[in-house]
């Protein structure tokens, strides 16, 4: 059976709402070095390799929201959905202390066969999706490490990330700042400005509405934690939506 490197889930939905997970799983596929990075299994488990968690979180949100969601079946070390194809860190060699030993070695030649294996089909349905309504709503979630080594402990519990298009990031935060129990920013832990993106190819450049969670994944690392923070954003992603007019 062939890879598929993506998968939807609920594409029949009606909703405004598009999920989207760019880090979803650390799948390595079969044809990249035989399915294997050479790394250890531990390191395919951290942050480096997917986003733990935001696969759950993705998959509940956009049923409570009625949308489609949209996953990556491959790990951001296989190749970086989330980057533009002549971003530096499209494939990257060494991240947070680990070298990817598959990675080492991979040419122009590698990096493009993995592009059109992988990176350009996942983003082919992204825009399928896009397409299928003018009034898109975009909700990229992500998870981010509680420290990467040598680093300050990350306090926050959840970011919105944000580019040149703030009309529904910041009545969101503003509206999460009301959660006596959050500690939240915008742009955190990372900022939202990264050119060539899934975000600036998806919704800036269409003028759709659009945020970037990141979530810590200490928080969200068992199903239950997963629902349970699904069920608490989607209530307030739709008043939020429904406050701003977008």
């Amino acid at each position: 059976m062939s890879f598929h490197p993506y998968w939807i889930d609920g594409p029949e939905r009606p909703g405004r709402w598009l999920v989207t997970c760019d880090h979803a799983t650390n799948v390595v596929p079969p044809a990249v070095n035989g399915g294997d990075l050479g790394m250890d299994p531990a390191d395919m488990r951290r942050h480096i390799a997917f986003d733990p968690g935001a696969m759950g979180v993705s998959r509940h949100l956009a049923e409570l929201l009625n949308g489609p969601a949209l996953f990556a079946n491959f790990s951001r070390l296989v190749i970086d959905p989330n980057r533009g194809e002549d971003d530096p860190t499209l494939l990257m060699k060494l991240y947070d202390g680990t070298i990817i030993p598959a990675n080492r070695h991979a040419d122009a030649a590698e990096v493009e066969r993995r592009l059109i294996a992988y990176h350009r089909p996942y983003h082919a349905a992204y825009d399928d999706l896009v397409a299928q309504r003018p009034d898109r709503v975009i909700c990229a979630v992500h998870s981010f490490t509680p420290q990467l080594q040598a680093r300050p402990p990350r306090p926050w519990h959840i970011g919105i990330l944000y580019a040149h298009d703030d009309r529904l990031a910041l009545p969101l935060i503003e509206r999460l700042h009301q959660e006596p129990d959050l500690c939240v920013d915008g742009n955190v832990p990372y900022s939202g400005h990264l050119p060539g993106d899934s975000i600036e190819r998806h919704a800036l450049a269409t003028g759709l509405p659009n945020i970037l969670i990141e979530l810590r994944n200490d928080l969200i690392a068992e199903e239950a934690t997963q629902r349970a923070w699904a069920e608490r954003l989607a209530p307030i992603l739709a008043e939020v939506l429904d406050q701003t007019g977008l």
